[in-house]
């Protein structure tokens, strides 16, 4: 039988995050500049009603997902997740793919919110250049991510939890402004909700816009699967982090949403902006101005940069883990699945803080070619989703092929086949549908910045059936083997490479 290598040469994956910090990674994933700065622009998009029914939908559809990640982790606990699942259930080719796509856009989206980092703190500091906050924040996060995996649940759990708390605040004082008790200006009720073409605005194509705005703002909860392989008792944090954050992130962007919509029109020019530098018009920054809090833009600043730190810290932590994962398969060179003694994949760390560095320092060579850089990962995470959703479909077939039952597993994802199915869909209505004014216009260098995750997946798909002649593995034949609690692989007795021409 093959050995792993990284196992032998050094320490073990560490089983050290408990279930509050996965609850915490799912939900801090998912509570960002989406909901802080860009939910006001899906108002003015599709209306108040337009935006809670797109949300709602795209929350299901997560729900899902998560359901169908759920399922796989605690029968099978792997870093590297759903790129692993898919090695395992679908083919070899799928996983090296998906994988590498994957790390892709951890690796671009570090240096991305590293930039938002230095932004933000402008808002205070102006005249001292962007860049040397972006310095201390990678070196800030490096360093949270080099000494523990417990570090990195631990430091993602408090910041998670100012944003969750930020939001339970803002919750409490839109109330009080729609009721007339704040702000001085008397009840709001449903005026505004009601204004003019609302609830719904633009109809069926603004709900679509929202959509695809709302998926991006969901990016990051599929990180609670990258996290499962070092966590103490997968086999019930993974579902309970799961169950609990998918009501309170629904709960929190439907009634955030509804907040906003009551106490500012759609037709509130403000709400168009997305940009971190208009903390100014934030939507939770107009509603507690309007409540009479004076040091609101200062306030809700800070928390957009707890949410970029969060960011930064959780994709620097997941691409180190997806090329652990990928090395571990055989994707990628024996050193990066090296684990030091702190349970650490060092070399896969180093590798994402240098490539990371080298991405962020683009912007200052060629601001286009940065630009590009950032379209390359764009997709990455809904590829990540239909991989998930593909993966969980063909688990259970092969499952139940294998003469297993369904009282085996800790855990069934919900309405199984239906949920993988409906996230498999809606994912490509996304893909497909991320910017067909390009297509109308044709304007091929939008397309390109756009769609370019997609080529890339495919061009990596390709490469590795073609080279290693990758089918998809029958049904009879996935691995379900299940490695035991502390164990940090267990291999398949041929190379990676060569294990699916069988």
């Amino acid at each position: 039988m093959a050995t792993d290598t990284s196992h032998q040469q050094g320490g073990e994956i560490k089983r050290s995050l408990q279930s509050r910090h996965l609850s915490m990674i799912a939900l801090g994933g998912s509570i960002g500049t989406g909901l802080f700065i860009a939910s006001g622009s899906a108002i003015t998009t599709a209306g108040p009603g337009g935006a809670l029914v797109a949300y709602a939908v795209m929350g299901i559809m997560v729900y899902f997902l998560m359901t169908s990640l759920a399922e796989m982790a605690t029968y099978i606990p792997l870093s590297g997740s759903f790129a692993a699942y898919a090695t395992k259930f679908v083919s070899p080719a799928m996983g090296f793919a998906l994988g590498w796509n994957y790390w892709l856009n951890c690796a671009i989206t570090v240096p991305v919110e590293v930039t938002t980092a230095g932004l933000v703190m402008n808002f205070w500091f102006p005249h001292i250049p962007s860049w040397i906050f972006s310095a201390v924040v990678f070196a800030l996060i490096f360093l949270i991510n080099v000494l523990s995996v417990k570090s990195y649940g631990e430091t993602e759990f408090w910041l998670a939890l100012v944003k969750v708390v930020t939001v339970i605040v803002f919750l409490i004082v839109g109330v009080l402004v729609i009721l007339g008790i704040m702000g001085g200006q008397g009840p709001v009720g449903l005026e505004n909700f009601t204004y003019k073409k609302a609830p719904f605005v633009n109809g069926f194509s603004g709900i679509l816009s929202v959509f695809l705005v709302a998926g991006f703002s969901f990016q990051g909860t599929e990180m609670v699967g990258i996290a499962a392989g070092e966590s103490a008792d997968p086999e019930k944090s993974v579902p309970r982090a799961i169950h609990s954050t998918f009501w309170r992130i629904l709960l929190f962007y439907i009634c955030t949403i509804f907040v906003i919509a009551c106490i500012l029109p759609y037709t509130n020019p403000n709400l168009l902006s997305s940009d971190v530098k208009d903390i100014v018009t934030s939507p939770f920054t107009l509603v507690f101005k309007r409540a009479g809090l004076a040091a609101a833009a200062s306030v809700m600043n800070a928390v957009i940069l707890v949410a970029v730190l969060s960011s930064a810290n959780s994709w620097m932590y997941a691409s180190s883990r997806m090329l652990y994962s990928q090395a571990r398969e055989g994707y990628a060179w024996k050193i990066l699945g090296y684990i030091d003694k702190r349970g650490i994949p060092i070399y896969g760390l180093l590798s994402t803080l240098v490539i990371g560095i080298l991405v962020w320092l683009t912007q200052f060579i060629g601001p286009e070619a940065y630009n590009y850089l950032i379209g390359a990962s764009g997709l990455s995470g809904f590829i990540a989703w239909v991989g998930i959703a593909v993966s969980h479909w063909r688990f259970r077939r092969a499952f139940m092929a294998q003469g297993h039952q369904l009282s085996e597993l800790k855990y069934h994802a919900a309405l199984f086949p239906l949920g993988p199915i409906l996230a498999f869909v809606l994912c490509l209505v996304v893909i497909c549908g991320q910017n067909i004014d390009a297509f109308i216009n044709m304007d091929w260098s939008n397309i390109a910045i756009t769609y370019m995750t997609v080529p890339i997946f495919i061009i990596l798909y390709i490469y590795y059936k073609v080279k290693y002649g990758s089918k998809l593995i029958p049904l009879k034949k996935v691995d379900l083997s299940r490695r035991t609690k502390g164990e940090a692989f267990e291999p398949a007795d041929e190379p990676t490479g060569e294990r699916q021409n069988h």
